[in-house]
């Protein structure tokens, strides 16, 4: 019958080593990821509000369907999501996790964002 082996001093020093080595890249990210979030969320925040708004004034304006509006997108908003909200008369914009808008139709004023 084979007993297992303990692993030496050297051993362990060496995997305590690796594991340090391994944890500076995540460490680093994390806090990369924190310092930068007011940045992404609030380029998410203007992503949402200019789809919902533009989204608004394609679907109730012009009188377009909503998937004809989500063509119409300008490069770089491919992460904003819009849907039509038909019985509101508006339409919602949302980038995942991080932000979402609503534009309103006013007869008169056209589309204005929630507040």
């Amino acid at each position: 019958m084979n007993s297992p082996t303990k692993p030496s001093d050297s051993t362990i020093v060496s995997l305590r080593r690796r594991w340090r080595w391994l944890l500076l890249p995540v460490i680093l990210l994390a806090g990369y990821a924190i310092w930068q979030f007011p940045t992404w969320q609030a380029q998410a925040q203007l992503g949402a509000a200019y789809g919902a708004r533009m989204g608004c004034s394609c679907r109730f304006v012009q009188g377009r369907d909503i998937e004809s509006c989500r063509r119409d997108s300008e490069p770089g908003m491919e992460i904003v999501s819009i849907s039509d909200v038909e019985d509101e008369q508006a339409v919602r914009a949302s980038v995942p996790l991080l932000a979402s808008r609503t534009a309103h139709f006013h007869t008169g004023t056209g589309c204005l964002l929630d507040d």
